[in-house]
């Protein structure tokens, strides 16, 4: 028999009240929090989209667009302002003019922030933003940031992904800044003007697994310590002004798909250990003072498909194991001083501006799978052009 509670009107309004209270966490964001967002939005100087119109003093910070929060502890995690935004049937592409505030690094609980694409944000990146020790996202890709990195980045020690290519960033990168970043997969500080050499705490970022520098000023050589990343997947450092060779080490990256060293001042050899990158794909060591022969051992990338090796000083022979590359299509060696046969099995082969002599090698006839063809500027002898060469659309074969 179950009992009746009595309780009487204003009672049930303050249990009522009560329960709802105690069932469900405050739907109102730290006051904290919201003074941080409010002080970022009073250095914006335009906003043509309006993308912050509903960050206002009188409504609840957690209800505003591009900020998440944790409704357990009511504060803020997530900060999403980027100026290239799309949702389910339209593309906003536009900006924000202003600096960044130090008030952001009053964001404590904050997890993910990306301002990355606004394209007009200015000034330094703030020293401060060293405190937000919960952040696992920054993106301030595409602005026109400028000054260095903070050294106080080396404190963000649980970021997995830090972009802040497209910017005016220069300076040199804080050793402490790697060192200290081993949770770090995905780095992107390409499209600056950072200078110096690439520090030798690059191998500390034990995690990385896409490295990105291109682009920059970064000089002297690659430090053999990136042989540490053995996870490293995707590695571009081209179009700078880094010397000497590349280092053996290279050759521990046996995951690396991609490898970009194109457009620097390297010099010396091609290290036999490039036979470690065994799951490369794409390889480009192009525009360097690369010299002698192509190591033999070039013939163990099964999974190679692009080589372009174009414009350097390689020369000798072509090896004979380049014919092991049954994967590869496109091949790129022109303006080097290669002489010798002619590898087969490939769809794009550019050899022009080298030493080829003699007439065209027979085995050209088994190409039948070649779209592209240039062995322009060669001391070739004169010969009778193969009838599918000449039914072909080849370019340059004479």
């Amino acid at each position: 028999m179950s009992i009746p509670i009595q309780i009487k009107p204003l009672s049930l309004i303050l249990f009522l009240l009560t329960l709802s209270l105690i069932q469900s966490p405050s739907q109102s964001c730290h006051q904290v929090d919201k003074q941080a967002l409010l002080g970022f939005k009073h250095k914006i100087t335009s906003d043509p989209s309006n993308l912050l119109s509903t960050w206002t003093p009188s409504s609840d910070c957690c209800a505003w667009a591009g900020v998440a929060w944790d409704p357990t502890s009511g504060r803020v995690v997530n900060v999403s302002r980027s100026g290239l935004m799309s949702g389910a049937d339209f593309i906003v592409d536009t900006y924000m003019a202003g600096t960044l505030s130090p008030s952001l690094s009053n964001l404590s609980f904050l997890q993910l922030l990306d301002l990355s694409n606004l394209k007009e944000l200015k000034g330094r990146i703030p020293p401060e933003f060293g405190r937000l020790s919960k952040l696992t996202l920054l993106f301030l890709d595409k602005n026109k940031l400028a000054a260095s990195i903070p050294t106080s980045f080396q404190f963000l020690t649980k970021l997995e992904k830090l972009f802040l290519s497209n910017n005016n960033l220069s300076g040199t990168v804080p050793s402490t800044v790697f060192s200290s970043l081993s949770s770090l997969s995905q780095l992107g500080l390409s499209g600056n003007r950072f200078s110096g050499q690439i520090p030798l705490s690059l191998g500390d970022m034990v995690s990385l697994t896409q490295l990105d520098l291109h682009e920059n000023n970064f000089s002297e050589k690659i430090p053999d310590t990136i042989g540490k990343l053995k996870l490293l997947e995707y590695l571009d450092l081209s179009e700078n002004q880094i010397s000497g060779s590349i280092p053996k080490s290279i050759g521990g990256l046996s995951k690396l798909l991609l490898l970009y060293l194109n457009q620097n001042q390297l010099t010396g050899t091609i290290p036999s250990s490039i036979s470690g990158l065994v799951s490369m794909q794409f390889c480009r060591l192009s525009e360097n003072k690369l010299t002698r022969a192509l190591p033999a051992s070039i013939g163990q990338l099964s999974n190679i498909q692009r080589l372009i090796f174009e414009i350097n000083m390689l020369s000798g022979k072509l090896p004979a194991t380049i014919g092991n590359l049954v994967n590869v299509t496109d091949i790129f060696f022109s303006n080097n001083r290669f002489f010798g046969e002619i590898p087969s099995s490939l769809q794009t082969l550019d050899l022009s501006r080298n030493q080829l002599s003699g007439p065209i090698p027979p085995q050209l006839v088994k190409l039948q799978n070649l779209q592209s063809l240039d062995l322009s500027f060669n001391p070739l002898g004169l010969v009778t052009i193969p009838e599918w060469i000449e039914n072909s659309r080849l370019f340059g074969y004479c």
